[in-house]
């Protein structure tokens, strides 16, 4: 099995796009206030650039799209990053894809400055959230001020 994860580029936009909406259905993840319903996911590549210091990385496995994750500043604070849209299509996980991306993000994140990495999932998403937990991301009882995923039920941050 080849596994490589890079940033993205814009032939894979499609292929993520389906993912993320995909993998929103899966966990109820639908309509307005969660992240599959914004208007960066049907151009993913066009959103993240290390100008801005962002970034969306893509893992493929065996040549093959299969999840992603990003980094972006959190509502323009230069201070605070957000981790996003980490989806994984449900016949790759437990390969350690999702740790492998978000540690990738979170190098980037150090290494732009950011000083702290909030994100905000759902309560079905367990693995995910144990995830986070082990690498690191605290829970907080609300959201960031400034947060467009209302939809949203678990809030976590970290220290970088």
């Amino acid at each position: 099995m080849k596994i490589v994860i890079e940033p993205i580029i814009s032939q894979q936009d499609q292929q993520v796009a389906a993912i993320i909406e995909s993998v929103g259905k899966e966990f109820g993840a639908i309509g307005e206030g969660f992240g599959p319903s914004d208007a960066e996911v049907a151009h993913m590549s066009q959103y993240y650039h290390a100008k801005d210091r962002s970034i969306y990385l893509v893992a493929c496995v065996d040549n093959q799209v299969v999840g992603g994750a990003g980094i972006a500043k959190f509502n323009g604070d230069d201070k605070v990053c957000e981790l996003r849209k980490l989806f994984l299509l449900p016949e790759t996980r437990g390969l350690g894809l999702g740790k492998r991306l978000t540690e990738q993000c979170l190098t980037f994140a150090k290494a732009n400055g950011f000083e702290q990495c909030y994100l905000d999932t759902l309560n079905s998403m367990t693995a995910a959230i144990t995830l986070y937990e082990k690498m690191g991301f605290q829970h907080l009882d609300k959201p960031l001020v400034g947060t467009i995923h209302g939809g949203c039920d678990v809030w976590m941050l970290k220290s970088l």
